[in-house]
């Protein structure tokens, strides 16, 4: 699905909006760019450019997390799968490296910057009287660090982890559970998302959802299509608050 203009959609009834935090709220794949390109200076690697080798991270990563989800075992935590994430995408790089130095680049998930247009908009959906939750994969000891730096604590009513659930998104347990925390039912819930897979596991589990399209990608699904696609937070804002 590619985004078309919203325009003649009806503002949904939902007065909830429930927010992915890592991609959605915050730009991952720019500050983990950002921050790894003096490292791999540093060790004087340059056979793919900094964003190659943090999308490798970032796919490495998301592969780890959906198998612990399916093996239905015990969780384990984000920062952990990150650390396997980076360990396994360095040496695919043939970067010599400690753990001290895979620590220190995880702990940058901390420490991202929010996309341009997202105060703006959180801003103007909590003055229009919507409950702003995040519902993220990440530990809860990370988001308690990671909301605050990126500028958005005060908008949001709630941060949920999916340590909550004991398992990772889109597991249908993490959505169930968060409503469950919220006292609220699902279809109250408008959840949004720059990831198809983290919008076809909410609408999967009975909420509507909102696709934010920055990348200008088709969704991919037919099965669990977004009820809204938008190409940004002012577009998403616009819409819910007119």
């Amino acid at each position: 699905m590619t985004h078309e203009p919203t325009t003649g959609v009806d503002p949904p009834a939902e007065t909830t909006l429930m927010f992915d935090f890592y991609g959605t709220v915050v730009d991952m794949q720019a500050g983990l760019t950002e921050a790894i390109t003096p490292y791999l200076r540093s060790k004087g690697y340059s056979a793919q450019p900094p964003g190659r080798v943090v999308t490798w991270w970032r796919r490495t990563h998301f592969e780890s997390s959906m198998i612990d989800a399916l093996l239905h075992r015990d969780h384990t935590p984000y920062r952990e799968i990150g650390h396997q994430a980076v360990d396994a995408t360095l040496e695919r790089a043939g970067i010599p490296h400690t753990p001290e130095e895979v620590e220190a680049l995880v702990a940058g998930i901390e420490r991202l910057p929010p996309f341009p247009d997202v105060v703006d908009a959180l801003t103007r959906l909590k003055g229009h009287g919507y409950r702003l939750v995040i519902l993220s994969n990440g530990d809860p000891d990370m988001l308690a660090r990671g909301v605050p730096y990126s500028g958005t604590d005060q908008l949001f009513d709630r941060v949920i982890s999916v340590a909550e659930a004991g398992a990772f998104k889109p597991h249908a347990e993490t959505y169930r559970t968060a409503a469950r925390l919220l006292g609220t039912e699902a279809s109250a819930v408008l959840f949004v998302a720059n990831h198809a897979f983290d919008c076809v596991g909410a609408k999967a589990q009975g909420m509507r959802t909102a696709f934010i399209d920055r990348r200008r990608r088709p969704f991919g699904n037919r099965k669990y299509p977004p009820d809204l696609v938008v190409a940004d937070f002012a577009e998403l804002a616009t819409v819910l608050t007119r």
